[in-house]
């Protein structure tokens, strides 16, 4: 369930026009930006993008970047883009940053095939490379044949299971584990072919059978990129909601908020299920997400995230 709260029947000439004005004179007007940009959906934005463009021959992203500075322009930037452009944006700036795979992980793992088809496109479109060749030009190895496997894939999105598979696959990957072959061809083969509901199938079975979940398994083990990133992509497949509320509790738990990762789980969940997250998150830390991300945010990037939350300050 979303948390963003959605204004209908508003004008978006009347909006592109009112976050034009916004952004004249000496001053820039953000709880203006806020109280519009804070209340309007993916397809909303992209009319008022879209409106800006022919009233005034200008970008409003651009011209958003122009004004806003920080964690909050940041955050407006990543809002106002398209859902696929954005993760797009996310995925090229991960690949630039040698070793951060985990926002790969994300985007392939947590969106459904046809969203992660839409995000290569918009990629190809963007930086006029494939997703997928720039990930292989950066990477070597297992983790590449799997993160190169996790973006291509598209999965089954369907409840359908077979016990039998789940049952057989399970050995498999407990076997692998046992044996340290983490890298072995049928691990990344069943993570990066198997429908969703299939894999969670086959996470149940191995424990049930085995008696500790995959995850704890692979966690006992001494820590490498490739388990890392193999455990990472486990989690997103099993339950993402619970992946994500533990970004966000370590983002604020940290000395100095993370706050690239705050910003990230925030802009792209509010539209989808950040209040489940939020739930999870207060029965794990006792304290609700908007309060802690109040403590530990400030000025008009606090006011915004708190927007995307269904909160105001």
């Amino acid at each position: 369930m979303a948390t963003l709260v959605v204004l209908e029947n508003v004008s978006c000439v009347d909006d592109a026009q009112a976050l034009q004005k916004a952004c004249q004179g000496w001053g820039t007007n953000e709880k203006a930006i806020i109280s519009i940009l804070g209340h309007r959906n993916a397809a909303q934005r992209k009319q008022i993008r879209l409106a800006y463009s022919e009233l005034f021959q200008e970008d409003l992203v651009k011209r958003l970047e122009s004004e806003l500075t920080g964690d909050f322009e940041k955050a407006v930037y990543r809002w106002v883009l398209d859902p696929e452009d954005r993760d797009a944006v996310l995925a090229n700036v991960a690949i630039r940053k040698s070793g951060d795979y985990h926002v790969i992980v994300e985007i392939a793992c947590v969106l459904s095939s046809e969203e992660l088809l839409a995000v290569r496109r918009a990629y190809h479109a963007r930086y006029k490379h494939s997703l997928e060749e720039d990930l292989a030009a950066r990477t070597t190895g297992d983790i590449r044949k799997l993160l190169v496997g996790l973006v291509t894939a598209f999965r089954y999105e369907g409840d359908e299971i077979n016990t039998r598979l789940a049952n057989s696959e399970a050995d498999i990957l407990h076997d692998a584990i046992k044996g340290k072959a983490f890298n072995h061809e049928d691990v990344i083969r069943i993570l990066t072919t198997r429908s969703k509901a299939q894999l969670m199938a086959t996470f149940n079975r191995y424990r049930d059978d085995h008696g500790s979940s995959i995850t704890k398994d692979l966690l006992e083990e001494p820590a490498d990129e490739f388990k890392t990133v193999l455990r990472t992509a486990i989690r997103c497949l099993n339950d993402h909601k619970k992946y994500y509320e533990k970004i966000l509790r370590n983002a604020i738990k940290k000395v100095g908020t993370d706050e690239d990762a705050l910003t990230r789980v925030i802009v792209t969940r509010a539209e989808k299920d950040l209040n489940d997250i939020k739930e999870i998150y207060y029965k794990r830390n006792s304290v609700p997400l908007d309060q802690a991300v109040a403590k530990d945010t400030s000025g008009d990037y606090k006011a915004f995230l708190l927007a995307l939350l269904g909160e105001e300050e």
